[in-house]
């Protein structure tokens, strides 16, 4: 299977398309139809099925798909299969949160670094959900990062340093950034982005109550 072969938007929806999944297997459910699957994750079964068919003919007409067969096969298409090695840049109130979230180990991926300006908060070790880690400096930044050899950067930072910041990440060799700063940045075309702004998802909830009012 080409991943340019595959849509944006089906690669966007394979990750929901796990979890139910493995919400199915701690349901002990061998198989699962694409109506099954669709009203486990909110969509409907002719999506699930094409989306499905991107990766290849993984179902068997009339029965479904294997539980087991495919969270492996979308795992392996996620790129999950083994450990992906991530580091927080920004130990704030919300990189502190974010450290000891549970769903970062159970879905393969481990905090290896994390990084602040903040020397009261430099040298002390702080406890990740995949282990204890030490807080580095950030003028170490592009070293810490090889160091570690992590694969992807976690930017819980302010503003106005972000794309600075974002910038020595590029240099040091990182491919991937989960931008969690509301500012959008600008990076070479072959560095992967994902955009969080909670600011704006409130927003949105905002204007679906004013619309709907209960």
């Amino acid at each position: 299977m080409e991943r340019a072969n595959v849509p944006h938007t089906t690669i966007q929806r394979l990750p929901g398309y796990l979890r139910c999944l493995l919400e199915a297997e701690d349901q002990r459910m061998p198989v699962v139809s694409s109506v099954q699957l669709a009203e486990m994750c909110g969509t409907n079964a002719a999506q699930v099925r094409k989306d499905l068919s991107y990766l290849g003919e993984l179902g068997t007409r009339g029965i479904g798909y294997d539980v087991e067969a495919l969270i492996s096969y979308i795992s392996s298409v996620l790129g999950i299969t083994e450990r992906r090695k991530a580091a927080l840049i920004g130990y704030g109130r919300f990189g502190g949160a974010l450290l000891g979230y549970s769903g970062f180990p159970e879905r393969g991926f481990e905090i290896v670094a994390v990084i602040d300006a903040d020397p009261e908060k430099v040298g002390t070790e702080v406890d990740a959900a995949s282990g204890p880690v030490a807080v580095s400096d950030v003028s170490e930044l592009e070293d810490v990062l090889r160091r570690t050899g992590a694969e992807i950067a976690i930017l819980a930072t302010p503003a106005r340093v972000t794309q600075e910041l974002a910038d020595r990440i590029v240099a040091s060799g990182v491919k991937a950034i989960l931008n969690l700063a509301p500012v959008r940045l600008t990076v070479p075309d072959d560095i992967a982005v994902r955009q969080v702004c909670l600011s704006t998802d409130l927003q949105v909830l905002s204007f679906h109550l004013a619309h709907n009012p209960l």
